[in-house]
């Protein structure tokens, strides 16, 4: 896809008429999970040992991105610019790095969904609205913590990373966009009879049981 300061061109064009995207389609046999959470939540940690568990791959849209900037792809540097000029990348590239992962993770059981979808707009077009591709979401994991917690995890997690961007203020900026752009997701998925919620206040064990439980039933 191309950006051109205006809007987003494919760019992912196909060696012949079947193109992987044509060929890939996400059943309901792929089992996918998204993680709802405030930053802190310990979303991170639990997808990690769900990975195990459930032998899923984990897919971070971070890391897709950081890749195809590392590799000088097409993307990678439009993606780079848009960052360096202070943008955020458009949802159609974003969704279309993730579709492209997917359809070469030809024999994944399914996937752990980390950092996407961010906002309301981007699971609606993870459905098929507006966006060519329909990327399932079987469960979404929503782990809650009470927001005086998740402060102080943040403080201690800067604190032990040496992170001094991370100051208190800058915490509760990034709570207060999760509260506005990330959390009416939770209503989304649990319109859809989707949604898994969990205290996220007990021990990382704890947390993980009872996530477990609820899927192993579902």
């Amino acid at each position: 896809m191309l950006y051109n300061g205006e809007r987003y061109i494919n760019i992912f064009a196909a060696k012949n008429s079947y193109s992987i995207f044509q060929i890939f389609k996400m059943t309901p046999n792929y089992f996918n999970i998204v993680l709802l959470g405030a930053p802190g939540s310990g979303k991170g940690t639990q997808a990690d040992l769900l990975r195990q568990q459930y032998h899923l791959e984990h897919v971070s849209t971070g890391d897709l991105y950081r890749k195809e900037m590392a590799s000088g792809s097409p993307i990678g540097m439009q993606a780079k610019q848009l960052i360096d000029q202070g943008h955020l990348c458009p949802d159609e590239m974003t969704l279309d790095l993730l579709h492209q992962f997917c359809a070469s993770s030809e024999n994944a059981r399914g996937f752990l969904l980390d950092g996407v979808p961010r906002t309301l707009e981007q699971a609606r077009m993870m459905e098929g609205m507006e966006y060519p591709h329909i990327i399932p979401v079987t469960l979404a994991v929503y782990i809650t913590v009470d927001e005086n917690e998740v402060i102080k995890r943040l403080i201690k997690r800067a604190e032990l990373l040496k992170r001094t961007d991370d100051t208190p203020d800058v915490i509760r900026k990034r709570i207060e966009n999760y509260e506005t752009q990330t959390k009416p997701l939770v209503a989304h998925y649990r319109t859809q009879n989707k949604l898994i919620e969990v205290n996220g206040m007990q021990s990382v064990e704890d947390v993980f049981s009872d996530i477990c439980k609820m899927i192993d039933i579902y």
